[in-house]
């Protein structure tokens, strides 16, 4: 679906949402018939939607809470949740076309922006693979509003489909999407919206000694790809290159440390990282923000045949450091070590990387955000705050440097698991092993992967990361 500035009268409308926070909004010209029940409502403190239904239109009235004293994210988030419960009202009536419209002044421009995205997010469907598709009603949001531009209506539109790529990636099975055809897609959406991209292939893999990748892919019948996006503007603020590096196991099996029945229905998805890049690069390079960034995707399956890895094997990285593989399923550390030694060469500015990495930090955050641990302090504190703005939150784990030493190996540099405690942190360790940079790692194994629907996410593949990715791009040209 697309959103749009509404360049007919609200009154031809077939579905008109209006958002209203307290009695004076009840005046919209369009509200007067309702004014005591929806005055009565605003008076129980009924911060519900009201349906009306009209001749030849129907009136959603939508009442937001008056958050005066809660911290902005959190504001828009009411919105956007609000959004993706109309989203479902309106498909329920078969509307194509809806018009959102303040009440007044008292709704915010944001709490507006957040309630559209809201409806745009709650209206993506993967209907790819079903026979009977039933397609949402649902093809255009129009918004009437004064304030709102056609920029940024734009801007909008292409992080919405930034998050739409990466559920597309993520929820796509393995059969269809291995390493390969990352790369393929990757340099086709390289061609079309004008950013480089460059697909390393097994033998280049080979000489850069990218034994982590390597390792992981021993087991597969497909090769592995590592892909290097790079978007430099003439406008960048910054000289040295903002990297986001993503986790690209296309499935994963576990290896010979082989995951139980219920552990391996989603694992398609654990490329959650490596999609969340390519839909960050997407919204980055459509809206053309003027920042300097480079996408690294290291992308392999995790399968087993007579090659694969297997717990005490060793392996060499692309840094040089030896590892003892102790459980083929922490596989995920292995190849982002090698992207994040290559990372090296480009004397990045800061390095953020993504990645379905560890039960323990699900455990942790469970589906309400990601857990944050690095080196970086410089720009943490942005990233965190973008975090908490589009709800994509992040949340700092206990990071102290004795869960380095649980990685100590008797016979190699380090092993590729630390034991019991502290899962998600001897992870984290293990990757800040292999940067001598500003870093900053965000394991997303909770958010990433849906159970179940929410208002504005569906069961599945969430897309998390793109959203909040973006915003933190925004600012960080801001401070550049």
């Amino acid at each position: 679906m697309t959103i749009t500035l509404a360049v007919t009268e609200v009154s031809k409308a077939s579905f008109i949402t209006i958002l209203i926070k307290n009695q004076a909004d009840l005046s919209h010209e369009m509200l007067q018939p309702y004014q005591k029940i929806l005055s009565q409502k605003l008076e129980d403190k009924d911060n519900g939607i009201t349906i009306f239904y009209e001749a030849d239109r129907i009136i959603a009235v939508v009442a937001l809470k008056v958050n005066t004293h809660i911290e902005t994210g959190i504001v828009h988030e009411e919105a956007r949740v609000r959004g993706g419960n109309i989203c479902k009202r309106i498909n329920y009536e078969k509307s194509a076309h809806a018009v959102v419209v303040r009440g007044s002044d008292s709704v915010s421009k944001g709490e507006l922006l957040a309630f559209t995205e809201g409806i745009a997010l709650a209206n993506y469907q993967f209907l790819k693979y079903k026979s009977d598709k039933k397609q949402n009603a649902l093809t255009n949001v129009a918004l009437m509003d004064a304030e709102i531009s056609p920029a940024e209506i734009d801007e909008l539109n292409n992080i919405i489909t930034a998050n739409q790529i990466a559920r597309d990636l993520g929820n796509e099975p393995v059969v269809s999407l291995n390493a390969v055809d990352l790369g393929d897609f990757i340099v086709k959406m390289s061609h079309e919206i004008g950013f480089k991209a460059d697909i390393l292939n097994k033998s280049q893999i080979e000489a850069l000694r990218m034994g982590g990748l390597l390792g992981v892919n021993a087991g597969s019948s497909v090769p592995p790809t590592f892909s290097i996006l790079e978007y430099k503007p003439d406008n960048a603020k910054n000289v040295k290159p903002l990297i986001f590096v993503g986790k690209g196991v296309t499935y994963d099996t576990g290896g010979y440390s082989i995951k139980t029945g219920p552990g391996m229905p989603g694992m398609k998805m654990d490329m959650s990282g490596a999609a969340a890049v390519v839909g960050t690069f997407y919204a980055i390079v459509k809206n053309k923000l003027p920042v300097y960034c480079i996408g690294l995707i290291p992308a392999t399956d995790n399968r087993i045949n007579s090659n694969a890895l297997v717990p005490d094997d060793i392996i060499t990285m692309h840094s040089g450091t030896t590892v003892e593989v102790l459980n083929t399923d922490a596989e995920g550390r292995l190849i982002l070590g090698d992207a994040l030694s290559y990372a090296k060469k480009f004397q990045p500015e800061l390095v953020i990387d993504l990645a379905t990495l560890t039960g323990a930090a699900a455990a942790i955050t469970g589906a309400l955000g990601g857990a944050l641990m690095g080196t970086d302090t410089k720009y943490r504190p942005t990233l965190m705050a973008c975090g908490n703005e589009t709800y994509e939150r992040l949340w700092e784990i206990p990071y102290w440097r004795e869960y380095a030493d649980m990685l100590k190996s008797d016979i190699a540099d380090l092993k590729n698991i630390g034991g019991a405690v502290g899962g998600s942190a001897t992870a984290g360790k293990f990757l800040e092993h292999f940067t001598d940079y500003p870093w900053l790692h965000l394991d997303i194994a909770g958010p990433a992967i849906l159970k179940d629907d929410e208002p504005y996410k569906l069961k599945g593949a969430s897309g998390v990361g793109v959203r909040l990715l973006y915003a933190f791009t925004k600012k960080f040209a801001e401070l550049n």
